[in-house]
């Protein structure tokens, strides 16, 4: 059995991407501050910013390592340049976990697998940073997935959202922002069919239609609470921007590509998805 080791797996897409492939592969995982995971043999306690991977690494001994990190960019650098000296000469590759913001600083279309990548914010520089040194690679050895906004019935952004409309407080929204979206069910499902079928290079996930920001979250809002919810418009240029993800050349199946409204599906709480 394959052995996958995903770094970052007490995090929200961590978390979510062990409990997707533990039933298939021999599956571990980093923790650094949820003591729940301690006692979990599968389970390594891990801090980038103290700790080194390589122990870890020779431990396990992954077929797969998974980058879900999150904390101190610097760190997360450092990190890396381990791993890829370690996947040099290893059977082994990365999936590493992008963002659309490798392409912030591009406004006027959503960006492509091959196109150029340039930021303005630190995020994004500090992905294209890792991307980098990930394409000095052998092919065959990383996947990079880019993604855009992810969602999930408890993600820290939807339970931020929820607090705004329990509170009556307003949400930020940015109506001249046009994104694409994910779920953390939907993002999932494609890591474990790019694992199963054995892909490799750069890949979007995200849904296949675009939305603006503002739009998006109000549907959230209605769907989620019946409430039209409370919104502080923040315009960040006079013109449409641009921050999405799409597929040119590496497509998913058709039923691994979401659109918005299932991703907007994806979300509804548990009562109200049994009314339906």
């Amino acid at each position: 059995m394959k052995s996958i080791l995903i770094l970052g797996g007490s995090g929200f897409i961590g978390n979510c991407l062990y409990k997707e492939l533990a039933p298939f592969y021999k599956t571990f995982a980093t923790f650094h501050t949820k003591t729940i995971y301690a006692k979990n043999q599968h389970f390594f306690s891990f801090d980038v910013e103290r700790d080194s991977v390589e122990p870890i690494l020779k431990e396990v001994k992954p077929k797969l390592i998974i980058s879900a990190l999150r904390g101190n960019f610097n760190a997360q650098v450092e990190a890396h340049e381990q791993i890829v000296d370690y996947i040099k000469d290893k059977n082994c590759r990365i999936l590493f976990l992008s963002s659309a913001n490798v392409f912030d600083s591009f406004r006027h279309f959503p960006s492509y697998e091959y196109d150029k990548t340039l930021s303005e914010s630190k995020y994004g520089h500090f992905k294209i940073k890792i991307e980098n040194k990930l394409f000095r690679l052998l092919v065959g050895k990383y996947i990079i997935a880019r993604l855009p906004m992810i969602f999930g019935l408890n993600a820290p952004r939807t339970l931020e959202i929820d607090e705004a409309v329990k509170k009556n407080k307003f949400i930020e929204v940015f109506p001249n922002t046009i994104i694409n979206v994910n779920s953390d069910i939907r993002l999932s499902q494609q890591i474990h069919y790019l694992i199963n079928k054995k892909k490799t290079g750069l890949y979007h996930l995200g849904s296949s239609d675009l939305i603006s920001h503002h739009d998006f979250i109000k549907m959230i809002v209605e769907k989620r609470h019946f409430n039209p919810g409370i919104y502080k418009q923040v315009y960040t240029s006079n013109t449409i921007r641009y921050l999405a993800t799409l597929p040119k050349k590496n497509r998913l199946p058709n039923h691994l590509t979401p659109s918005y409204i299932d991703v907007i599906n994806d979300l509804c709480l548990p009562e109200i998805r049994k009314q339906h």
